[in-house]
């Protein structure tokens, strides 16, 4: 049978998303720089969307999700992956989608300070030429797929990086009072595909994050005790900077994440 489902971008993220929908019963063409790293059952294309328009000629699917990776983190990068690259394969396809999800950033949001919690209706100031790029991707998205729904992730953690835990072991958390959000991988694939397989339609935007902004020194605490490191600096709430973000509309559509904070993810 043809392919249903489309992942423009099939790394980590965008594997576990297809995994998911494969395992709904859908077929998947997952196209990829290098086809031969994309999982069974998915089927893998390869192409190098920042050079060159893939065909899709032959490929009509229902669902389409973006969720690509770019490489180093600069403007010129983050542009012709997540601009240009997206563009050229929505392009390529001779119909539209009945459900697309683009996976964007909450770095949209820039890091001015705020004592509030924000959400979607907040204004969407990028601090850098990355932040920039992802906010016009999503308006190329949504010229593309009006009826396109992007999910803003927070940080994303669980997968085979350790960066935060190395800077726990080796003592360099510098920043505690800073104010982070996160959600762990898992919750982040079972997000798109509730997106993509809910009964109503979503809406334009959605923030994907877990139950609980957190101060990086209460989290590098948590991980200290249970690796054994030393103490870090300790938070305070009274000079806490940076943003705190809400799920709350994605938690309206009957989404839940099962690692609601760090300390069910990290554990």
């Amino acid at each position: 049978m043809p392919p249903d489902a489309l992942l423009v971008g099939c790394g980590d993220l965008g594997a576990a998303v297809g995994l998911r929908l494969a395992d709904l019963g859908h077929d998947v063409l997952a196209l990829r720089r290098d086809a031969s790293k994309v999982p069974a059952p998915l089927t893998g294309r390869s192409v190098d969307l920042t050079r060159e328009q893939p065909d899709l000629s032959d490929v009509r699917p229902r669902l389409i999700v973006v969720a690509l990776t770019a490489r180093p983190r600069t403007e010129e990068a983050y542009r012709a992956t997540y601009v240009d690259g997206m563009a050229r394969a929505i392009d390529a396809l001779a119909e539209a989608p009945e459900r697309a999800v683009l996976v964007s950033s909450t770095a949209v949001h820039g890091s001015r300070d705020r004592p509030e919690v924000e959400d979607e209706t907040a204004a969407a100031a990028p601090s850098d030429g990355p932040g920039r790029m992802l906010l016009a991707a999503e308006e190329a998205f949504h010229e593309r797929v009006p009826h396109g729904t992007v999910l803003r992730l927070s940080g994303l953690y669980g997968g085979s990086s350790t960066r935060l835990l190395d800077q726990v072991r080796e003592g360099r958390v510098t920043d505690p009072h800073r104010w982070t959000n996160r959600i762990h991988r898992t919750d982040a694939a079972a997000a798109v595909v509730h997106l993509l397989s809910m009964p109503t339609e979503p809406e334009r935007l959605y923030l994907g994050t877990d139950d609980e902004p957190a101060q990086l020194g209460d989290v590098a605490a948590y991980l200290a005790d249970r690796l054994g490191a030393p103490a870090p600096p300790p938070a305070d709430p009274v000079q806490g900077h940076g943003k705190r973000l809400s799920n709350a509309r994605l938690r309206s559509t009957g989404w839940a994440p099962q690692l609601p904070t760090y300390r069910e993810g990290y554990a």
